[in-house]
Order: C-alpha cells, then structure tokens, then sequence
C-alpha cells in the first residue's frame, strides 16, 4: 500500500538534519585555494575543501572553526570570511554551508589521518578529481562571479 504525501512528510519531517560547512582558503598574496585529497572512505583519493559535519549544539560557522582545527591542525588567521552558498538537497535533510576564508598567505596544513595531501592552486586550474559537490559549486555561473567580485575587490584592499 502507498503512503499519503501527509505520512511520506512526516516521516521526511522526523528525520534529523544533517548540517554540514566547508571553507574555501583563498590566499590573497598567491591568489590561491587550499584543497585536501581525502585518504580513505568513498571519497578516497577526491579533493576537496576543509569541512565536515556540525555537532548538536554548534551552528554552521562554530562547526566549521572546530573542522578547520581538525584538519588542517590549528586555526589559521582569518583576514574575511563570506557566507558564499547553502546547498540544500532535495528531501531537505541534508544542508552544506560554504564560507569563502580569505587569509593572507598559503600555510602548510598539519594534515590529520583524514587527508593523505594539500595543494594550493587557482580556481580555474583545480586538482582532479575534484569532489562532485564542490565541482558542481564552482560550475554555477551566480557562485563563480560571486567569488570572482569577492576576488577582485580583496586584490584593491
């Protein structure tokens, strides 16, 4: 028997959230990114950006500081960070939030058991294979030109 759309919501509704952010590094003297190669799981050997899941009482951008000090082992100097994207799947459980982190020089991230390699380079020339969500943020025509104003304007600062 199929279930009425009001019983398919509630059960929609009753599943937690997962609430996932992630930061962008962007160098301002090199004009680079920072990426992690992951070294195990399914994403093995993908690169991507520093992030992962919030914990029950941190919001977005408290989960997100925890991230960074865990994978890339302290908390770097934050010149500006922009809220850039919220990407929400379709059942709505599962919500990722994107900061652009502008800081002043690349650093050498003291890499944890999570990640097997880093590599700073520009936004048009990343490392492959790029995670498919990030691939699919930096394809989106609103995302690129909204960094790439971000981009411009922190090179007249």
């Amino acid at each position: 028997m199929r279930a009425t759309i009001e019983e398919e919501t509630g059960a929609l509704e009753s599943k937690e959230k997962i609430v996932c952010s992630g930061a962008i590094f962007y160098a301002k003297s090199t004009r680079k990114i920072l990426y992690l190669q992951k070294a195990n799981g399914k994403h093995q050997g993908v690169w991507s950006i520093v992030g992962g899941t919030t914990e029950m009482s941190e919001t977005p951008w408290q989960g997100l500081q925890r991230e960074i000090v865990e994978e890339v082992g302290f908390f770097p100097e934050i010149i500006k960070s922009f809220p850039i994207e919220t990407f929400v799947s379709n059942d709505k459980i599962f919500n990722f939030h994107t900061y652009l982190c502008i800081v002043n020089d690349e650093f050498i991230p003291k890499l944890s058991s999570e990640h097997s390699g880093y590599a700073w380079t520009g936004l048009e020339s990343p490392p492959k294979p790029l995670h498919q969500g990030l691939r699919n943020s930096f394809s989106n025509k609103t995302i690129r030109n909204k960094l790439q104003t971000i981009f411009d304007v922190i090179d007249l600062i």
